[in-house]
């Protein structure tokens, strides 16, 4: 039996997404002890989540329990965190998830959604995942956005555009102006907000004024959760009930909700951790300009996009992959001789430095 016969012909034809290998996969790959791995290459949090997670997770007795399909204390937490109505908003596995929801409840074949490139590579992947058409209308050369194309652009088969701030990879931001604009076309406007806390500017505040505005935020980078999967979104309430009915009942786990309750008790401590990637994102933003053969773009998340002279990215991509030091690489035009740097620790973001130091021979 062809077993292939029976599969999706649309998803064979999908190239699954690239993400980061763990670092039990670089430590085999390399032959590099898993304590002395560096991971700079997913903008993970170096300083991890609250030191009270671990005993709320052990001391929890009801994990033979499902958690609540409707999400109520959960919401009703992040209402107090974000100042909008708990009706406002929806929990996911991640922001992954709620990207995916957001196309599913909206695309449908032969729509089309926007990008503008470069970009978080979900967005494309998750359209071509729901049947949909993609639309790039790519960013400057300073990377911002072309609002002139974006609105040129846009049919009457367009149905959502993506617009990251700050932008992943870049670390630049869309400005409110530009954000309004584009909320006057009858589409769908979803800004990821995930790098919010290391940027302080959000557009929640137009979230009242256009029902067509959805707004993205995640756990993963500031609060440390990355591998629990904790993300969320404020849109309009009408839109937050056809997700709730579409969406897998029980999506957002105990173990999730425990550690998104835990974090928001312990703000204090987890916003100090943010501090301390701002600063030494500033840091290495301002070492990195200092160094001949590199261009650091300024950057509003915990990660900055760096510029190499021709040909010295894939070098010193496998310097420091040698070294035990991970960072990310794009295989792509746009972002050619690029290597995008998650903010570590001090004495991690100085073995960085380092490394290219020695091979730029400055």
């Amino acid at each position: 039996m062809d077993i292939n016969r029976l599969f999706n012909k649309d998803l064979m034809k999908i190239a699954p997404y690239e993400a980061v290998d763990s670092p039990e996969t670089l430590s085999l790959s390399y032959g590099i002890e898993i304590n002395n791995v560096i991971k700079l290459n997913a903008n993970e949090n170096p300083y991890g989540p609250s030191p009270k997670l671990s005993k709320a997770l052990n001391d929890f007795r009801d994990y033979h329990i499902y958690p609540d399909p409707n999400q109520k204390i959960a919401r009703e937490a992040l209402s107090e965190y974000v100042g909008v109505s708990p009706n406002h908003i929806l929990v996911g596995a991640g922001a992954d998830e709620l990207i995916d929801l957001i196309l599913r409840c909206t695309v449908e074949r032969g729509d089309s959604v926007m990008i503008c490139s470069p970009t978080f590579g979900m967005y494309s992947f998750s359209t071509y995942i729901n049947a949909g058409l993609l639309i790039d209308v790519p960013r400057n050369q300073n990377f911002d956005i072309d609002l002139e194309s974006i609105n040129r652009s846009i049919t009457d088969r367009t149905k959502v555009i993506f617009l990251t701030s700050p932008n992943n990879p870049t670390g630049n931001m869309i400005s409110l102006d530009s954000l309004t604009n584009i909320l006057k076309n009858d589409i769908l406007v979803v800004v990821d907000e995930t790098y919010y806390e290391f940027s302080g500017k959000s557009a929640i505040g137009l979230v009242s004024d256009y029902p067509n505005l959805v707004v993205l935020r995640s756990l993963s980078k500031w609060a440390g959760l990355a591998g629990l999967r904790v993300g969320y979104s404020i849109m309009d309430p009408s839109i937050v009930n056809f997700l709730m009915k579409i969406k897998n009942p029980y999506n957002l786990n105990i173990a999730a909700q425990i550690a998104l309750m835990t974090s928001l008790e312990d703000i204090s401590y987890l916003q100090s951790n943010v501090n301390l990637i701002i600063e030494e994102r500033e840091r290495l933003h301002a070492v990195l300009l200092s160094s001949d053969g590199v261009v650091p773009y300024t950057s509003h998340g915990n990660f900055i996009l760096c510029k190499f002279n021709d040909g010295i990215a894939t070098v010193l991509y496998k310097e420091l992959a040698s070294r035990g030091i991970f960072v990310r690489y794009f295989d792509s035009l746009v972002l050619k001789d690029c290597l995008r740097i998650s903010v570590g620790k001090p004495e991690h973001n100085d073995l960085l430095i380092g490394v290219i130091r020695d091979t730029l021979g400055n």
